[in-house]
């Protein structure tokens, strides 16, 4: 049961990257349909990012009140139903209505699993369950381009992404005994009283794991938006050639986190953390060398490779830094701090790169490194881990 158990977990985390990246592969189309401005596409991932960012605040109350299986079930759900709700828009205002469950149903799945995965399972699970939701991006694309070099719509896109998560939401329906007799025989914490957002922020290390949280996301954010633009602005590659190049970094991601789960039987949490620094800096300073794009491009993928351990190891050592009991509210604020980092910084090295010159991305990226490694390592020293 146990191993049944970890299988639908595994399909959760590639439901969970499917829709990620539909909406950038299907707004030339949309956007011509809505006749609205490409930048319209902000305005929906801004709703869809802070529904996320408010349901992981509130990710520690629900797991504790429905417990771990019906917050995923019903947050699937909301998720399927937002993407029909997609799939049978034919106007813009309609779709920011829909993308209202869409982010709300992300961040609680999102949290409330990482938790569940950080007690129960090891840590090179969170690393390949990670590299499934890679997997799910990945497909994402793939599915609308499916639909749309059939003669179909973009709605009919997502609407096949609408009816898995469907058969998802079924399997997880069936599967809650499961997810409650695992909970009845661990070490999982459910019957304590949630905690609100000050009482979180004022337990010692909140404050350096939020910062840090916040710092990686923005990192990987900012790599993957610019990194095209990078190539062409910086480097004078043409356009078709750099977005195909600048996938390397997601390329690396992906890649990382699956060899990282085998790095994890001679490594613990820190040391991967450490390492995927180390790693970083490499592709930073790969990117700064005058040898063109072959350098730009070695870089962005030790940049990826490097991203690839942070993000699940930082969640998989929450319970070990702050205790079985308080882990799904830390996992939830550390949740909402990466959506806010995605959110603005990105925007604001856009900023940079609009009044200065985008060859400052490594140099932002390394600014961000040195205050994510700061933060980490604070983190440790509070507390008293070595």
């Amino acid at each position: 049961m146990f191993q049944l158990l970890l299988v639908i977990i595994y399909l959760s985390f590639i439901s969970l990257g499917l829709p990620d990246s539909l909406l950038g592969s299907a707004w030339p189309a949309m956007c011509k349909e809505f006749t609205v401005p490409v930048s319209y596409a902000g305005f929906l991932s801004t709703i869809i990012a802070a529904g996320t960012i408010v349901s992981s605040l509130f990710s520690d109350r629900m797991t504790k009140w429905l417990g771990t299986g019906k917050v995923t079930a019903i947050s699937v759900a909301m998720t399927a139903l937002a993407l029909f709700g997609f799939s049978i828009s034919h106007s813009f205002w309609l779709l920011c209505l829909w993308a209202i469950p869409y982010g709300l149903g992300a961040g609680s799945v999102d949290a409330s699993l990482n938790n569940y995965v950080a007690l129960h399972y090891a840590s090179r699970h969170m690393s390949w369950l990670h590299c499934m939701w890679g997997v799910g991006a990945s497909a994402g694309p793939y599915i609308m381009s499916f639909a749309l070099m059939r003669g179909q719509s973009w709605n009919m896109g997502y609407r096949y992404i609408a009816l898995l998560q469907m058969v998802l939401t079924l399997i997880l329906v069936f599967s809650i005994p499961l997810w409650k007799r695992q909970s009845d025989s661990s070490k999982e914490e459910g019957h304590n009283r949630p905690l609100t957002l000050l009482e979180i922020v004022r337990i010692k290390g909140t404050k350096e794991v939020m910062i840090a949280f916040f710092c990686y996301c923005a990192l990987e954010q900012t790599a993957g938006l610019w990194a095209s633009s990078y190539l062409v602005l910086k480097n004078g590659m043409n356009a078709e050639m750099a977005a195909r190049y600048a996938s390397l970094f997601y390329v690396g991601i992906t890649a990382g986190r699956a060899v990282s789960g085998f790095v994890t039987y001679k490594l613990n949490d820190t040391q991967m953390i450490r390492l995927g620094q180390g790693i970083i800096l490499a592709g930073i300073i790969a990117m700064l060398l005058p040898f063109g794009n072959v350098a730009t491009m070695t870089g962005l993928i030790l940049i990826g490779l490097g991203c690839a351990p942070i993000y699940p190891c930082i969640i998989h050592s929450t319970p070990a830094h702050f205790g079985a009991d308080k882990s799904q509210a830390i996992i939830g604020v550390q949740m909402a701090s990466a959506y806010i980092g995605i959110l603005l910084m990105p925007l604001f090295f856009g900023v940079l790169a609009e009044h200065i010159s985008v060859s400052l991305l490594p140099l932002f990226l390394f600014i961000i490194l040195i205050f994510m490694a700061l933060m980490y390592e604070r983190l440790h020293h509070i507390t008293n881990r070595n």
